[in-house]
């Protein structure tokens, strides 16, 4: 029997020839990665050790949650992760001006690659899957540890495989392809399995889309999302990643649980109705549904792809007058190209507000609170109950092109009914 991409990333990070699911594995680690919020405790657990970090190249501190800082607290943790950074040479800790969000950041820079595993203490390290790679949320305690050792414990993964196949319409992107995905499976559908994502289709996906799927593989309960490494792969890591990696392929006979059929062409514009990412609805398939706030960004849908759908969509419209519309790129990098590309001005005239690089009001931290009864379409990744705010708001996930589309009308609503 043959191993999965998931499972020949983690033999080979173990120093054996061969794994299957089910079996505990210890692995040495190429990144860890920590927060502003998660990086505290982390530290904490880590003094505990009494041993210096095990490698100052390999630790990357991302305070992009509550900065720039929000209030007192939030300026506390973030002292405590720069401190921390300054004692033990950390070399890729990011401050306020040139901080992105950590799991745009990271694949930017060039700190994540094929065949590297990588945790962080943070849910959404599932998003470097899709460059190859095998990357998973971990706690604090797991991280504190993986900082002192540079090594972390599995129990090496079941797989599915998605089969992806047909050619994308225009009016999709990556994340109307993970939303159906999820609406298909459940959010338990995975749970703690390999989303491994193959097929002909896969070449019709930027690289945008495949950290969009990726990003979004714990929303549907997995350990991680993997990508093949093909031409696209290549030429997004060229010129950025200047270490060692390792391109890995499934073997013919890998085994999987079960495989799941995805035909790209059949996809419509879909958005996940409150509170769980699985509540998938066709857009145009329900009646008005009237929104109080759109947001445009977070670690799912803040590159530059996604910016530029957007100022697309909102060019030479304005923002609905009972819409908040408030749009986040995911990095400096992103920030200055976007305004480059005269994005930014577009956004402005169109009646929205742009925030520095932030993570915010995704998990309900700052920048775009809800209140009691109010809704919003977010390109973030979750939306259960008092998410973004009140318990009784309401958030619908969509793409980026439903969202600026959304702004503009005031209601959820797709592209084509701006044009």
């Amino acid at each position: 029997m043959g191993m999965t991409m998931t499972q020949k990333i983690l033999a080979r990070h173990a120093g054996l020839d061969f794994v299957k699911a089910g079996d505990l594995i210890n692995c040495k680690l190429d990144m860890v990665l920590a927060n502003d919020i998660t990086a505290p405790p982390s530290i904490a657990e880590y003094k505990k050790i009494g041993r210096p970090v095990f490698d100052c190249t390999k630790v990357a501190l991302v305070p992009d949650h509550f900065i720039p800082n929000k209030d007192i607290k939030s300026a506390g943790l973030a002292k405590i992760v720069r401190d921390f950074a300054r004692e033990n040479n950390i070399q890729h800790y990011y401050e306020v001006g040139r901080v992105g969000i950590e799991h745009v950041l990271l694949p930017e820079q060039g700190l994540v690659a094929p065949g590297m595993v990588t945790i962080g203490a943070d849910s959404h390290t599932c998003t470097y899957g899709a460059l190859g790679g095998f990357s998973t949320g971990v706690g604090s305690t797991d991280l504190g540890v993986a900082m002192a050792t540079g090594e972390a414990w599995f129990k090496v993964p079941e797989a599915i495989k998605v089969n992806i196949t047909g050619k994308k319409p225009d009016d999709i992107t990556g994340k109307d392809v993970m939303l159906t995905l999820i609406g298909m499976i459940g959010v338990d559908g995975a749970l703690y399995q390999s989303l491994e994502f193959m097929g002909s289709g896969i070449a019709e996906l930027s690289m945008t889309d495949r950290f969009t799927i990726a990003n979004m593989a714990i929303e549907a309960g997995a350990k991680n999302g993997i990508f093949p490494v093909d031409d696209q792969t290549m030429q997004y890591i060229k010129n950025r990643v200047t270490t060692p990696y390792d391109i890995v392929t499934a073997d013919d006979d890998a085994s999987y649980r079960r495989v799941v059929s995805i035909n790209l062409e059949e996809l419509k514009p879909v958005v996940a109705f409150p509170h769980l990412p699985e509540n998938t609805k066709v857009v145009g398939t329900f009646g008005d549904i009237k929104i109080d706030q759109v947001v445009i960004g977070s670690c799912t849908n803040g590159r530059i792809e996604d910016l530029k759908i957007a100022a697309s969509i909102m060019q030479g419209h304005t923002i609905h007058p009972d819409v908040r519309c408030i749009i986040i790129p995911g990095s400096q990098k992103i920030y200055m190209e976007a305004m480059e590309k005269g994005y930014i001005k577009i956004f402005i005239e169109s009646g929205a507000a742009v925030s520095t690089p932030t993570c915010g009001p995704c998990l309900g931290g700052y920048m775009g609170i809800l209140a009691a009864g109010e809704k919003c379409v977010s390109t973030t990744n979750r939306n259960f109950r008092g998410r973004m705010g009140h318990v009784d708001s309401e958030v619908y996930l969509a793409g980026p092109q439903v969202a600026a589309a959304s702004a503009i009308l005031g209601k959820i609503a797709a592209p084509k009914e701006v044009y």
